[in-house]
């Protein structure tokens, strides 16, 4: 009996128990269906994470004091002796293969615009900021070379901040209060999206470095050129490990940490950020992969077990069929073909009912989610593969009966 054929037969056998066909696949449409959806759930939330850590930059390092130790005991991160512009200006000139770096000093500061306010992250930047972040100007300008120096009062917005004051309205040359502190608005930022930690990070307002410290949040007196953290751009990713090498050599000189002793900075690479990522992603999609996995399994037991009663029921058919020149591999076959069309139907319903679900996820719950083409050729062989496995004993028992007893059976 050729394929196609003995596909006409396995259908028309299917149908007579149509009810009990289904539930027989019910156990692979579900395994199929959790596969389906945990996978592009994971996938597309694993993707989602990455990028936003990727748009701090691949190639990014970020600089910041560490903690203090007194008396043997060491307190908060940030509680170090405070990092300067004459650190900015040694990594620059002194780190081999870096192409930018920005200081910024930040802090938590209310806007106010006639009516609305609005409390929001202010950061002081110098030149390098936009360029090290990679964060274009959406409209307006960025800050001029007087402006940084002279310590101006003028400020650009994230989307978030300019949406919160200004509404629809154009922000452009508009007055805003920060920490009632008159500024004109130059410029807003294009949209970045949340950032690696779940943060707003177009909740924000940029100002010169220099307006930071003397109007809005002061300067420290042990270092007046404080900054918050230093974010340094490495030529290329290759050269991450030993510009950050360098840079922790060179703060260790500049700060006197003695021999052996703890750094009181630290240096944070955006790249061990996705690598670590990544790996969690990965142990992640296999957990929830051998998850579905055992769906398919209990599935395919399902199967197993209606294709063993199917047998049973149908003895003197096969009897018959070995009677009038039915071959054991034709039995073997036409059997076998039944149980892996059960699982594909199955795989194929299963398919549809966790593509469905996976898109009202991403629709109403607003879940990212990463539905790919080999995601769906993997779930539908391996319920082809659940097809061959559980129904060959069924199969096999078929092919092995003896004519003449089948016959006889009652």
């Amino acid at each position: 009996m050729n394929p196609l054929a003995s596909c006409k037969v396995a259908i028309a056998a299917l149908k007579v128990n149509a009810l009990r066909s289904f539930l027989a696949m019910l156990g692979v449409i579900i395994g199929v269906a959790s596969v389906i959806v945990m996978v592009s759930v994971a996938t597309g939330a694993g993707q989602a994470i990455e990028q936003r850590i990727k748009a701090l930059g691949t190639n990014v390092l970020v600089v910041m004091p560490g903690s203090f130790t007194s008396g043997g005991r060491r307190a908060g991160e940030g509680t170090a002796l405070a990092l300067s512009e004459a650190d900015l200006a040694a990594i620059r000139t002194k780190v081999p293969n870096v192409s930018a770096a920005a200081g910024t000093v930040s802090g938590s500061a209310p806007l106010v615009v006639g009516d609305a306010n609005w409390t929001t992250s202010v950061t002081g930047v110098n030149e390098d900021f936009l360029e090290v972040r990679d964060w274009p100007v959406a409209e307006g300008r960025s800050f001029s070379e007087a402006e940084l120096r002279s310590g101006a009062k003028v400020a650009i917005l994230g989307a978030t901040t300019a949406r919160e004051l200004f509404g629809t309205a154009p922000a452009i040359g508009e007055q805003v209060r920060i920490k009632n502190v008159p500024f004109t608005v130059i410029g807003t930022l294009t949209t970045k999206g949340q950032s690696g930690w779940g943060g707003d990070q177009d909740d924000t307002a940029l100002v010169p470095l220099a307006t930071a410290r003397r109007r809005l949040f002061g300067a420290e007196q042990t270092v007046p050129d404080n900054l918050r953290s230093i974010m340094v751009e490495v030529s290329s990713a290759g050269e991450m490990n030993e510009a950050q090498e360098e840079i922790e050599t060179l703060l260790r000189e500049r700060r006197h940490v003695r021999s052996g002793g703890p750094d009181d900075f630290q240096v944070r690479n955006m790249a061990e950020f996705i690598r670590a990522r990544s790996e969690t992603q990965s142990i992640l999609s296999l957990l929830l992969g051998a998850t579905a996995a055992i769906s398919l399994v209990v599935g395919g037991i399902g199967i197993m077990n209606i294709m063993l009663v199917s047998v049973t029921e149908r003895t003197k058919e096969i009897g018959l069929r070995m009677a009038v020149g039915a071959r054991r591999r034709d039995i073997l076959s036409q059997f076998l073909i039944e149980a892996v069309t059960l699982c594909v139907t199955g795989g194929l319903i299963g398919l549809t009912i966790g593509g469905s679900a996976a898109l009202a996820m991403s629709i109403w719950g607003e879940w990212p989610i990463a539905l790919s083409p080999s995601l769906v050729v993997i779930a539908l062989v391996s319920a082809g593969l659940v097809g061959v496995f559980f129904g060959y004993y069924p199969a096999r028992r078929a092919s092995l009966m003896n004519p003449i007893d089948a016959l006889r059976y009652e």
